[in-house]
């Protein structure tokens, strides 16, 4: 499979942020699909998964509330909604197939910054 994350940018802490993943070289609507972040300095995190219908749900713990995960199989992509930005989410995201275990390589992510 391969990845394509859109979205990032620079945001002040409070506001939100919505990404986008478009997938392909697999049968999209099969496969749960999840998003993924890495900080600097420290290890790649699950933050959301979605299951292939879009019925079941999981989120990181620390950020239920904030952020929302979709899906559209009609047009292949993921989507992550991010309200209530905070410093401490500044990071790189990375969408991919799977629950939480990643199936497929990483795509180039985008860089979410939040700052004041």
């Amino acid at each position: 499979g391969q990845f394509v994350e859109s979205g990032g940018g620079m945001v002040q802490p409070g506001r939100s942020l919505r990404l986008s993943c478009a997938a392909s070289g697999f049968t999209f609507s099969s496969y749960a699909m999840g998003w993924f972040r890495q900080a600097p300095g420290k290890e790649r995190e699950f933050v959301a998964a979605i299951s292939y219908s879009g019925g079941n749900l999981n989120y990181a713990d620390s950020l239920k509330g904030r952020f929302t995960i979709s899906r559209d199989n009609a047009k292949n992509t993921v989507y992550l909604q991010m309200n209530n930005l905070k410093f401490e989410d500044t990071a790189v995201y990375y969408c991919n197939a799977g629950f939480t275990t990643p199936l497929y390589s990483w795509g180039q992510g985008t860089q979410v910054t939040v700052s004041s």
